[in-house]
């Protein structure tokens, strides 16, 4: 594996844990035959060189890196471990709704890890705006623009499903009630994040 000649430490710690997961779960896709992973594997690879290609630019915190890379493992294991005859991803943890259908159930794995990548992407976008824009820090400004950006890319992941679902048979993405929940998942994680980095932020002053 060859890294940028400026790439720090923790940086290459987070790179090696994401290209092992990423590798190991690779060969299992291709393994098993999913088709679909193909479309994912994809769009994280154009993720992950965005953020390799931005940080000097944007100096991300470690902790926002690791998150970013757990986020990465969640999402892979979620489509690669196998329960019952389910994926993770469609594995109910709390029992808080359920039709009896899968549709309109809640709470599930995939709606916990939406949750909490879009909280991370929240966070990694307030990172962003302050650091580019320091006078803003402390600012409802600072807090409901990353928020709202994070819920934005929420619907494109949405797109990206779409597509898989239109390129590859039986995806098992689900229907809208699926996609409207995984928005409104989206939307609290990104909401939540926000609050803890504005508690955070005032514990500093």
């Amino acid at each position: 594996m060859v890294f940028p000649k400026n790439i720090k430490p923790a940086e290459k710690a987070v790179a090696i844990f994401v290209a092992l997961y990423s590798i190991g779960f690779s060969a299992w896709f291709l393994m098993i035959g999913n088709a679909e992973f193909i479309v994912y594997i994809i769009t994280m690879a154009i993720l992950i060189g965005l953020i390799g290609s931005s940080l000097r630019k944007a100096e991300y915190p470690p902790a926002i890196l690791w998150a970013l890379a757990i986020w990465g493992l969640l999402h892979m294991a979620g489509g690669g471990v196998p329960v019952g005859d389910k994926v993770l991803y469609a594995v109910q943890l709390i029992p808080i709704i359920s039709d009896g259908q899968g549709e309109m159930t809640i709470l599930k794995y995939d709606q916990v890890v939406h949750a909490f990548g879009f909280g991370v992407t929240a966070w990694l976008l307030w990172h962003l705006v302050v650091r580019h824009f320091p006078d803003v820090r402390g600012t409802w400004t600072a807090y409901t623009y990353p928020a709202l950006a994070a819920m934005g890319l929420g619907a494109v992941n949405e797109i990206i499903e779409f597509t898989a679902v239109v390129i590859v048979k039986d995806t098992g993405v689900g229907g809208y009630f699926n996609t409207a929940l995984d928005l409104v998942f989206n939307a609290l994680g990104a909401i939540i994040a926000m609050i803890i980095v504005a508690a955070q932020e005032r514990r500093r002053v």
